[in-house]
């Protein structure tokens, strides 16, 4: 066998080269040169810094601007301050004069009170007008004994009002509500004359209601009557008392329901 016999045989790819050649610029045309993609990486980094830096400009010129605001609003309310300062002071001058004023007159009306002397002999009768007027003038204020007096006659008017006004008002009456349970003797008794001696019973403050027979057993029925009392007036006691006082007709009294109003 000769040796091109034995390289027919073999399994070998010339052509690969070729084909990897071919590879590469298939990959080239689709993905673009590398050169390509870092130039655009460039650009891309070097515009996102000058956006960064319009904006840092921007922020800096936005907050200085706010900042003359606040000064120019600081600067008004500091001129206002400085005016109600300035009225402030005219009224405290203003209310120094008055009172003293205020002080000058009192310290004339003390002197003018005191009585004067003559050469030492003794006190000098101070003429009728000029102490009516001190009078008059003493009278602009009121005396002690007057605001007293205007005060008792005010509290005992309030006093008298209250009175008044409370013994209008109705007085709030306790009353209660009871259920009594009143039983015969045995299923011959009139339950009907038996609840009319019932009903007999009439006081002040006492108001019978409704009424009802409540089989027992054996054929007797006990009468079950309400009644409504007032608290202060009738009890439960005088109540049961003055029913069994039908000894004819009644057995026994029992107090079934007790509530108040």
């Amino acid at each position: 066998m000769t040796a091109a016999d034995c390289l027919a045989q073999e399994r070998i790819w010339f052509d690969k080269p070729r084909y990897d050649e071919a590879e590469r610029r298939f990959y080239e045309q689709m993905n673009g040169p590398t050169q390509h993609k870092q130039d655009t990486g460039a650009n891309s980094i070097l515009q996102d810094i000058a956006r960064a830096r319009e904006n840092i400009q921007k922020s800096l010129a936005g907050s200085g601007g706010g900042s003359a605001a606040d000064y120019g609003e600081l600067a008004a309310r500091m001129k206002n301050l400085e005016l109600e300062n300035q009225s402030l002071h005219t009224v405290v001058e203003d209310l120094r004069c008055a009172l003293g004023k205020m002080e000058s007159r009192v310290s004339a009306l003390e002197k003018r009170s005191s009585v004067p002397t003559v050469n030492g002999t003794g006190p000098q009768k101070a003429p009728s007008a000029p102490v009516k007027e001190e009078e008059d003038d003493i009278d602009l204020f009121g005396s002690d004994e007057e605001v007293d007096e205007e005060a008792e006659r005010l509290k005992e008017q309030r006093l008298q009002e209250y009175a008044a006004k409370k013994a209008k008002k109705p007085v709030l009456i306790a009353k209660s509500s009871i259920l009594l349970d009143v039983k015969p003797w045995d299923d011959e008794t009139d339950m009907k004359k038996l609840e009319e001696c019932v009903r007999s019973v009439q006081v002040d403050g006492l108001l019978w209601g409704a009424s009802k027979l409540v089989p027992v057993g054996y054929g007797i029925k006990k009468l079950q009557i309400n009644c409504v009392v007032e608290d202060d007036k009738v009890g439960t006691d005088f109540l049961e008392e003055e029913i069994t006082k039908f000894e004819d007709y009644v057995q026994s009294v029992d107090v079934a329901a007790f509530n108040k109003i």
